[in-house]
């Protein structure tokens, strides 16, 4: 199950821990100090993503994805309301379902069920609707300026790791954690406002890729999605 889960981890993670390529393969880079400040790329990135009145006006969202790994091929749909998430998975006839509630959650494969770890709900509770809204200046270390292949990104470092905005559209590109590595390879845009459309992603030795089939907001979505029995 382990390694089943593992994609979904990563994509619930997308825009606040996505993870990105860590190995730019053979990509020339230089460093130097940004002229930004972390407050800064942020509101450019969400300036980019549709605006943060646009974004805080999404109060829910459905999202599906098809996720590729290991030759197989899973869909997924995910529904969010806030903090809280359901998301229905289905690979080779078998189904799994993740749920998160504000408060507690659980995986369910089989009919066994385990309930998120401790150390996950307490990043799930600080979930948005639309990530790209949380993510806060205070928690970024340093703000470097890094040319990698003739092109600049604007590279915010926490504890967390590596977070690879274009200097030039705002967007973030890529990043680098402890999760795993992922790079957004093109974005799509739904009512005004971008999404993640394609990501190449790798994490536990598996390489995933992960696509966005379709967009519903602020609608088919209600507190019924995420009761707990």
């Amino acid at each position: 199950m382990k390694k089943i889960i593992l994609p979904f981890i990563l994509v619930m993670s997308l825009s606040v821990p996505v993870a990105a390529q860590k190995t730019s393969v053979k990509a020339e880079a230089s460093t130097s100090k940004s002229q930004m400040s972390a407050q800064q790329v942020i509101d450019k990135y969400v300036a980019a993503m549709g605006g943060k009145a646009k974004l805080e006006s999404v109060k829910t969202s459905i999202v599906g994805n098809t996720i590729t790994v290991q030759g197989m091929e899973i869909t997924m749909s995910t529904k969010k309301m806030g903090n809280k998430f359901k998301s229905l998975q289905s690979i080779m006839g078998q189904d799994m379902t993740q749920v998160f509630n504000g408060e507690k959650g659980y995986f369910e494969q089989a009919g066994k069920k385990i309930d998120i770890p401790a150390d996950k709900i307490a990043e799930f509770k600080k979930g948005k609707v639309i990530e790209a809204l949380g993510y806060d200046a205070a928690n970024f270390t340093s703000v470097a300026l890094e040319q990698i292949d003739g092109k600049n990104y604007n590279v915010l470092s926490s504890e967390k790791g590596k977070f690879f905005f274009d200097a030039d559209t705002g967007l973030l590109y890529k990043s680098e954690t402890k999760e795993g590595n992922a790079i957004i390879k093109s974005y799509m845009t739904v009512d005004g406002i971008k999404f993640a459309e394609l990501i190449d992603a790798e994490g536990n030795g598996q390489s995933v890729s992960i696509k966005t089939t379709k967009v519903t907001l602020n609608s088919g979505v209600s507190e019924a999605d995420f009761k707990i029995n």
